[in-house]
């Protein structure tokens, strides 16, 4: 039989707490992280292209692109090693130039990188207690000078070069403004700090020897050769009520505040930590962005200020505002733009500026309505679409549109179409969602909620329930194949319901641990289960009794599907092996070979199976399954992939693949999927990404 090729073809998510994570490759085309990747998007067009991060990567940490735009510089952990691969931009697909990973001086992590302005040498910053400043020259993989920034354990934010020359750089973190030469072999500093020590969050150059510094507690400084120009105190200002207007909204799409999750860099939340309490209700400026005519800076939540030089003087005044729009739709519209400004971009030609959020958003302005404002802020619009800002938690797919439905602890239910890869519907809730499941003609959904599992209408602008149960935080729900049944998981009891006259038919006892995973065979007479509890149990749902049981005490089962022809059952769990099931019995283990299988799903034709990993891998089998290791395997993600959900368009196979959704270090909100034979990854925790991916054979 042929191999199983995949190939990726769209995500939808942002990887925020990756450092420089946004920036423009040319007048159309942006960069951003998402998933185990890094996305070229065509503004314009719409498309997507991909650069991979490393194979077995736990996550990227910083990006930095060339003044030249012909490189692309990644920072990553692999195999709790660091790391940094420099990507060659002008290729198509883009390939790797040089890797970075042998190392002779101690380091855990780089958390900050920045080229030089001829894109020959490389400036790396290592995370504490080491703290190091590398500086490279790159191509021959040789390290010009290091030193050591701080030896206080205090946190490092940026480095960067200045714009015109090779041998000056500078560094800022808490405590800490450094401006060092380059000589001789060494890195010398050549300013020397007064006044009092500020948290200095982020800084940019505006000219060859001069650099604008933000602080967390607002304050915008201007230095010259390290000497103190120009001093001022960003104000808060609370919004106007015109400035509030529901009538400059551009996007009805909800955003609400959500509690930061952990990083594994330090660019945000130590950020915050690192302020007093008192100083969290100051604007903390994130961001700073050069452009001609000045710079752009964040200044709190939602909110960005122009500043402009003024003539024959070195000073600056603040000449424009900028804001995220609150949400009409949302529960708390007051909340809607409380988010922080953490990256600031501008466009080559300066025309648009571009800017991505604490909430995993990314937003865009054209500069000249900032001009036409007249003293009222200008308000951003969303660069995509709205996404995802927590967790996701659930996902489906259905047979007879190209639709992804996806739940969230945002609160938030959204339909995605993975034909155009646009967000088609989306409404935000009291409660937290779980899990969800579309029916087959996609006209309904099936969403556990914290409270209630509700029965919903997919109408033209609105999605409305009109039919709960007193299911409470129901994990695992799923429509039958035909649509006529749906099945709901309440503990260790699976409940089956008709969906004609919406009445419990039958209730499924027998487990005693929790239900991870529940799938119908293809004429909708069987239910097949797995738990926490290691059983497997085949259900007819004719008698409501079990056909066929397989109990393994020591195996913790985390996801089952059935063959088309529903003779085998197929498990994987936490003994790190893909079990084989038929008659109650274990006919074949297959190991996983050093991890643990989270998901998996099986063709149509039961001729390939796809498996999800506890590294966000994704391994293409074909059936009979080998017994050695021959399979083809893609990295989506940096964390474990934990649900797949299956669908068909004309002519074609698409499948969904969701990964864990807990708040876990090194993991994403992200969705990907990967091109005609479509699947959707949702990587766990940080990333709220969600990935499709095309399957061919070869």
């Amino acid at each position: 039989m042929s191999a199983v090729v995949a190939q990726t073809l769209h995500v939808f998510g942002l990887r925020s707490h990756v450092a420089n994570n946004i920036f423009y490759f040319d007048e159309q085309i942006i960069i951003f992280p998402s998933g185990n990747h890094c996305v070229k998007y065509n503004v314009d067009q719409k498309w997507q292209k991909f650069i991979p991060g490393s194979d077995k990567s736990q996550g990227m940490l910083a990006l930095s692109i060339s003044p030249n735009r012909r490189y692309l510089a990644i920072s990553e952990t692999v195999q709790e090693k660091p790391a940094i691969t420099i990507y060659e931009l002008s290729s198509i697909p883009c390939r790797k130039r040089k890797v970075l990973n042998n190392f002779d001086f101690q380091v855990q992590k780089f958390i900050s990188m920045a080229f030089s302005p001829d894109s020959k040498y490389l400036l790396a910053q290592t995370s504490p207690p080491e703290s190091n400043l590398v500086y490279w020259l790159w191509e021959k993989q040789k390290v010009m000078a290091i030193v050591r920034i701080d030896t206080q354990n205090n946190p490092v934010y940026q480095v960067s070069f200045s714009p015109q020359d090779n041998t000056q750089v500078c560094v800022t973190g808490n405590g800490m403004f450094k401006l060092l030469r380059f000589t001789e072999g060494t890195l010398k500093q050549t300013n020397f700090q007064r006044g009092e020590p500020q948290n200095y969050l982020a800084h940019t150059w505006v000219a060859d020897d001069k650099i604008v510094v933000g602080t967390d507690t607002g304050k915008l400084f201007l230095f010259e050769s390290g000497d103190q120009r120009w001093e001022t105190s960003i104000m808060v200002k609370e919004p106007t009520h015109d400035s509030k207007s529901l009538d400059v909204i551009q996007e009805s799409e909800s955003l609400i505040e959500f509690p930061p999750v952990s990083s594994p860099l330090p660019s945000y939340e130590q950020m915050v930590a690192t302020s007093s309490h008192s100083q969290l209700s100051m604007p903390q400026v994130f961001a700073i962005a050069a452009y001609s005519k000045g710079f752009a800076c964040s200044a709190g939540p939602g909110r960005v200020l122009l500043f402009e030089k003024m003539e024959e003087k070195d000073f600056y005044r603040e000449s424009r505002e900028i804001r995220i729009p609150v949400d009409p739709q949302s529960n708390d519209p007051s909340q809607s733009d409380k988010q922080d400004v953490l990256c600031l971009c501008f466009s080559p030609s300066e025309e648009t500026l571009v800017a991505s959020t604490s909430k995993n958003q990314l937003y865009s302005i054209t500069m000249s309505l900032t001009e036409i404002s007249k003293g009222e802020p200008a308000h951003f619009e969303y660069l995509m679409y709205p996404l995802h800002s927590a967790p996701i938690t659930g996902l489906a797919t259905c047979i007879r549109k190209p639709l992804i439905a996806t739940c969230s602890l945002d609160r938030s239910i959204r339909i995605w179409n993975y034909e155009t890869n646009t967000l088609e519907l989306f409404k935000e809730y009291q409660e937290e969602a779980y899990s969800i499941s579309l029916h087959p003609s996609g006209h309904f959904i099936v969403v556990g909620f914290a409270d209630k599992l509700r029965l919903m209408n997919l109408l033209i602008d609105d999605i409305r329930s009109f039919k709960e149960y007193s299911i409470r935080g129901c994990r695992e729900c799923s429509f039958s194949n035909g649509g006529h049944l749906f099945a709901a998981v309440n503990g260790n009891v699976i409940h089956v319901y008709t969906t004609t006259n919406l009445e419990n038919i039958s209730s499924l006892k027998g487990h005693t641990g929790k239900i991870r995973s529940i799938v119908w065979n293809a004429d909708d007479s069987k239910l097949i289960s797995g738990g926490t509890d290691g059983a497997v149990y085949e259900w007819n749902l004719s008698t409501g009794k079990r056909e066929t049981e397989c109990v393994l005490k020591s195996c913790s089962y985390n996801c089952v599907t059935v063959s088309p022809d529903a003779k085998i059952i197929f498990a994987v769990g936490s003994d790190h092996t893909l079990k084989e099931i038929a008659d109650s019995s274990i006919l074949r283990e297959i190991s996983a070979f050093d991890v643990t299988y989270t998901t998996i799903v099986i063709s149509h034709s039961g001729r390939m199976m796809f498996v999800g990993t506890s590294v966000g891998t994704i391994r293409a089998m074909k059936y009979p399954l080998p017994l050695q290791k021959e399979f083809n395997e893609y990295q989506a993600h940096a964390g474990p992939i934990t649900k797949v959900s299956r669908a068909l368009s004309p002519g074609t196979q698409s499948y969904t693949c969701l990964p864990h959704a807990l708040f876990i270090p090194s993991t994403s909100q992200c969705l990907f999927s990967f091109l005609r034979l479509s699947y959707l990854f949702i990587p766990h925790s940080l990333n709220h990404c969600l990935l499709t991916m095309n399957i061919l054979f070869v």
